[in-house]
């Protein structure tokens, strides 16, 4: 169950097995419909869900969308349901698949797309665990001759970019702010809502890069349920593209194509020093 609806396991006459999203009948749940149908029934990328067809018969809406077996990447990580809990090599491979997913919205599409809600819970996981960024109920287009759209703040609390909260048009560079602050948690392994030491959530993102710059200790961050079974250049390199996503100034932010070139750059040490 969600806001708009609730989602059912179904199976094509063919036998392949989706998920079917059901809308509630109001005027919200039709326009997240149009949103929906109009942004992801036009891209196909493998960290994108896939979106196999839809109905609307009346007041009736219902989205059907490849299954995916492994559920949200939310459970998984803060431990929901008895979920399987994630190895360090399978969340790195999922911050850098999101990351892609999300590039190409931002940068290949003829439209820029910005998801506008990019958290855990919109991350799906397949038999493989490649991610695929899901529900664009949310989503809006900017076109490549406009940098900015209009729009009320929406999205989720505690992921949400600071010049969205003023007001201000917005950029795709929302999405990479709401990224960043989801790198915590696949470090953490918990919610960023969550009390941490010296302060509540607000601070959350110093309180980090405190623990890095001035102990010199990024393991400490870490979810104890890796048992230290992480590689240590790898967690850097997550935590400092985590602190540069979270810039309070969107323009020092980088773009989600940087992003994936980041996971790969020679050291995180020459990041951080560059910042």
């Amino acid at each position: 169950g969600g806001g708009f609806g609730s989602v059912f396991k179904g199976t094509l006459g063919d036998t392949s097995v989706v998920a079917v999203k059901k809308l509630k009948s109001i005027s919200q749940g039709e326009k997240q419909f149009r949103t929906e149908v109009n942004t992801i029934g036009k891209v196909q990328h493998v960290n994108l869900v896939r979106l196999r067809g839809f109905c609307w018969e009346g007041t009736k809406k219902l989205l059907v969308y490849d299954y995916m077996p492994n559920g949200s990447l939310d459970c998984h990580l803060f431990q929901n349901n008895n979920c399987k809990v994630l190895d360090w090599k399978t969340r790195y491979q999922i911050a850098l698949g999101t990351a892609r997913g999300l590039a190409y919205l931002h940068e290949k599409c003829r439209e820029c797309i910005i998801h506008c809600d990019v958290k855990p819970g919109n991350i799906l996981l397949d038999a493989d665990f490649c991610p695929k960024v899901a529900d664009f109920g949310l989503a809006k287009l900017v076109g490549r001759d406009l940098s900015r759209v209009i729009t009320a703040v929406r999205g989720t609390k505690n992921y949400i970019a600071p010049e969205w909260i003023s007001g201000v048009p917005i950029t795709a560079k929302v999405d990479v702010y709401s990224y960043g602050m989801m790198l915590f948690e696949f470090v953490s392994g918990r919610r960023n809502s969550e009390q941490c030491e010296g302060g509540p959530f607000a601070s959350f993102p110093i309180w980090a890069a405190n623990v890095v710059t001035q102990c010199d200790n990024v393991l400490s961050l870490l979810d104890p349920n890796l048992e230290g079974n992480v590689d240590a250049e790898e967690v850097t390199r997550m935590v400092t593209v985590a602190l540069w996503c979270v810039q309070e100034n969107e323009t020092q932010r980088p773009t989600m194509g940087q992003v994936c070139l980041l996971y790969t750059s020679p050291s995180p040490r020459d990041l951080s020093t560059s910042r």
